[in-house]
């Protein structure tokens, strides 16, 4: 009879839902490990985290996923260095969104056997004798002592809970992720990219679920930029913070706007080379979403389905945009000189930032002469946009000594 109890209900002897908020609690220091230590702290510098509480999860990581630093870091880093490029070692733009999500651990394990992409992307991450002889050494001998201390633990229904923490992290971080975070969400920003957030409440992964936000701004360690966004990870920091194991590095400078301030100056440049992403999506939002809606507002309905079809293409980079699309796109825009006018002044002005060996004055130079015409074109949502650009600047918390 103690036997039977024993596979039912392990040493621990807890009820159900104890034993579900158990493993939802596990899971969760799992997603943890991931979004504060592989991609925050060890990726991209963001926040560093005390000694201790890197091997703690260093070691978690091992014993419930079989993850090691190195490949995690390098992987991610080379995702970011060619992000929806054939390099890509996970895009659904490349590999379709339903292999991502579904095999995403598929292609990590390919790109993780990659030596050079260890090698290049690799660098910085733990190189000492535990990590040698027992994490890389023995990958899996993890996972494989967590089935019996499941099993020892909860009984029958451990080993179910043990099959559940393997797939976690590779469904939700490898699949999730990386698929339907390049596919479908919402944008803040016009990145060079097709990321995504997922939803405005990063509770279930950590904050990963707002992507667009983390690639527009990847050494930030806080995740949610705007109103109504929650990030449980920057929740995690500022409490390990509180207690001293946690060290802020680098977030977002906030882009402010200041009504009286009527001058393009260097607080003006540094302000859209640093949220150059920022105002690209503004420009979208405030000047070509507006003219394309009003040039086509009392067409057919069929020119009002294709204007939509238009403003989606055009919200996305140009490279992710399929020839069919970019024919309609063209033909819509040659019908409308505003709309036209509109995309001509939006491409000068992403010239003006990206365009090398200017120092400060001659940008300022530059823009200055682009708020100037954009002020004559006699287009009102053109004038309204030049006018906002002359008043923003950066306002930094003491948190941030700035991003590199």
């Amino acid at each position: 009879m103690q036997f039977i109890d024993f596979l039912q209900n392990g040493l621990l002897d807890l009820s159900l839902g104890q034993k579900i908020l158990t493993f939802l609690i596990a899971t969760q220091i799992t997603i943890m490990g991931v979004t504060l230590y592989l991609h925050r702290d060890q990726t991209h510098r963001g926040v560093s985290l005390h000694p201790v509480l890197q091997h703690f999860f260093r070691f978690w990581l091992w014993l419930t996923t079989g993850m090691q630093t190195r490949d995690w870091v390098a992987i991610h880093r080379k995702h970011h260095s060619y992000c929806e490029t054939e390099n890509d070692p996970h895009s659904p733009q490349f590999y379709g969104i339903n292999r991502v999500l579904w095999d995403g651990v598929e292609l990590y394990t390919e790109e993780r056997k990659n030596a050079e992409t260890l090698e290049k992307y690799g660098k910085g991450t733990p190189d000492d004798w535990l990590e040698n002889n027992l994490y890389s050494r023995f990958r899996y001998l993890g996972v494989s002592l967590l089935l019996p201390i499941n099993f020892a633990l909860f009984g029958v229904l451990g080993i179910a809970m043990w099959a559940l923490q393997l797939i976690w992290i590779p469904f939700f971080a490898a699949g999730v992720v990386n698929g339907i975070g390049h596919y479908w969400g919402y944008r803040n920003y016009k990145t060079n990219d097709c990321s995504r957030n997922i939803t405005r409440f990063g509770f279930i992964i950590g904050g990963e679920e707002l992507h667009n936000n983390h690639h527009a701004f990847p050494s930030s360690c806080k995740f949610a930029h705007k109103k109504g966004e929650y990030d449980l990870g920057w929740y995690a920091i500022k409490l390990l913070s509180w207690f001293k194991l946690a060290k802020i590095r680098k977030v977002v400078p906030e882009l402010v706007t200041h009504e009286n301030k009527q001058e393009i100056d260097k607080d003006t440049i540094m302000a859209i080379l640093t949220h150059r992403f920022s105002v690209a999506q503004m420009y979208y939002t405030d000047v070509m979403k507006p003219a394309v809606v009003a040039e086509y507002q009392q067409a057919s309905k069929k020119m009002r389905k294709t204007a939509k079809k238009c403003l989606k293409a055009l919200s996305i980079d140009w490279r992710f945009v399929d020839p069919n699309t970019r024919e309609m796109v063209s033909h819509c825009l040659s019908n409308s000189q505003t709309v036209e006018t509109v995309m001509a002044y939006r491409d000068e002005l992403q010239k003006i930032w990206e365009q090398k060996g200017k120092n400060a004055e001659q940008m300022i130079d530059s823009l200055k002469e682009w708020c100037q015409r954009a002020e004559q074109s006699g287009i009102e949502s053109l004038q309204n946009f030049a006018g906002k650009l002359k008043q923003i600047s950066l306002h930094s918390t003491h948190e941030a000594p700035g991003l590199s």
